[in-house]
């Protein structure tokens, strides 16, 4: 089969980078290809950089940009065809991917000697070609697994199980402190950490290149990058990923904050200073021809969180708490209740100093938002409006969070549009998407008809709904 031209990898390269998620325009495209005219494409870390340069946009893209080109543009290693074949000779190429002599033999080392030349090597540099090339040699000889009856495939789990780098930071750390005295131990641990990290994924990544030799680079390219940060389903979330949710949620509250009050601004010119309007009209012969309006006070925006705590939108609600937490900063008043099939007031969770974290597992202890476990949207705007009248007023912004899936229990749509109505602003961010409203006991549509519902499964989608306020 002839292998595939620069064209043929640089079409993929762009294709596969949209389809994990990457923004990447059509006009972005064709600057990275006007940029591989003016480098040296044996280059392969300069071709790398100037595709980054004109197609990443966010630093949370890199790490899935990163993972992608290594299967469009592998490294050259003995044995199988490197993509610039077609442009020069191995010997012209000047790989960064060079040999280097790493002491041993690999192929019939016993382990206790690969695990000591891999402590070495996590002593040192991980841009060193040597560190890569012991990460392939440890790939071949140990990447190769029983997948099926009659199949085998490339696993990282072998290599790392059979030379287990984690067990080696007592040591790393010994000998680091020793030949660097004065060196802090959380700084030393760090670098081990970082160091392991890299070997980790200098395997993954080899696994994935002969992968991708055997079963085609669009097979693998599908399932290898993860969706950007700003992308990730907020009912898919881990834990890991909050703490880089919360830093994408922090700016999108000050700029919710921010159109809710330029909402308020345009929407009303203040009230008339009938005093000043006859004052004026005295030099018209009494025609109130210029009319004086009274200084508008500043706005100071409220805020009310109604967010559903059920099992259903579990790691949705634990972004709910995130966007809370972020909304406290620019709301002059917050008040978040919590409810599953009855409310409960859950502000004195975010008091200043509180960690997100630690607010999800008090709610669940402390909070009482459970009678008998199943979501009852109807009862809980019944028992909100009963017991927090005071919660809403003309200041107020209402957010509701949750999938408005009530179990098929009376939906009280009369109660909301009360509640609604009694706030200056209303809206409602549903994580499910559009297609599923209105199956099943989803009641999406009537409550959508009093108060605006807008589908949010992510970051990407929040900042839309509020580029939508303004």
């Amino acid at each position: 089969m002839t292998p595939p031209s620069l064209v043929d990898r640089h079409i993929g390269f762009v294709h596969a980078l949209r389809r994990a998620g990457l923004p990447v325009s059509l006009a972005e495209g064709l600057d990275a290809a006007n940029a591989l005219t003016v480098i040296d494409l044996a280059e392969r870390e300069t071709l790398r950089e100037a595709y980054a340069a004109t197609l990443v946009k966010r630093p949370t893209h890199r790490p899935g940009f990163d993972a992608l080109f290594d299967l469009w543009f592998p490294p050259v290693v003995p044995g199988s065809y490197d993509w610039y074949d077609s442009y020069g000779s191995r010997e012209d190429a000047g790989t960064d991917e060079g040999a280097s002599d790493l002491g041993i033999d690999l192929e019939r080392a016993e382990l206790p000697e690969l695990r000591d030349r891999l402590a070495e090597l996590l002593m040192g540099d991980p841009g060193d070609p040597a560190f890569r090339e012991f990460a392939r040699a440890m790939v071949g000889r140990f990447g190769r697994v029983q997948a099926a009856a009659g199949r085998q495939s490339w696993f990282s789990y072998a290599v790392l199980r059979a030379l287990s780098p984690d067990t080696l930071v007592a040591r790393l750390l010994d000998r680091m402190l020793e030949a660097r005295g004065g060196l802090p131990e959380k700084v030393a641990r760090q670098q081990i950490r970082r160091n392991i990290a890299a070997f980790q994924e200098a395997v993954a990544s080899d696994v994935r290149r002969r992968i991708a030799e055997e079963s085609g680079i669009e097979k693998i390219a599908r399932t290898t990058v993860k969706p950007p940060i700003d992308k990730i389903d907020f009912l898919r979330v881990t834990h890991a990923e909050l703490a880089q949710l919360r830093r994408e949620v922090y700016p999108l509250a000050r700029r919710l904050a921010t159109r809710l009050t330029i909402k308020h601004k345009l929407g009303h010119r203040g009230r008339l200073d009938f005093r000043r309007t006859v004052r004026a009209s005295l030099s018209t012969g009494g025609v109130p021809l210029t009319t004086r309006l009274r200084p508008k006070r500043p706005h100071k925006p409220e805020l009310v969180v109604l967010c559903d705590a059920s099992d259903s939108v579990a790691t949705f609600s634990h972004f709910t708490l995130l966007l809370t937490f972020a909304l406290r900063e620019q709301f002059t008043k917050v008040r978040a209740f919590a409810f599953v099939d009855v409310v409960d007031e859950i502000t004195k969770l975010f008091s200043p100093g509180a960690d997100v974290l630690d607010a999800i597992s008090r709610m669940s202890k402390e909070a009482d938002i459970i009678r008998f476990g199943r979501t009852n949207y109807g009862q809980v705007f019944e028992r909100f409006a009963e017991r927090y009248p005071d919660a809403i007023g003309p200041k107020t912004s209402l957010l509701i969070l949750g999938d408005a899936r009530s179990n098929y229990q009376a939906a009280a749509v009369d109660t909301l549009k009360r509640l609604a109505g009694q706030a200056r602003h209303a809206y409602w961010l549903n994580p499910e998407p559009r297609p599923q409203w209105d199956t099943g006991d989803s009641v999406a549509t009537a409550y959508g008809a009093v108060v605006p519902m807008y589908e949010c499964r992510n970051v990407a989608q929040l900042a839309e709904f509020i580029e939508t306020l303004a």
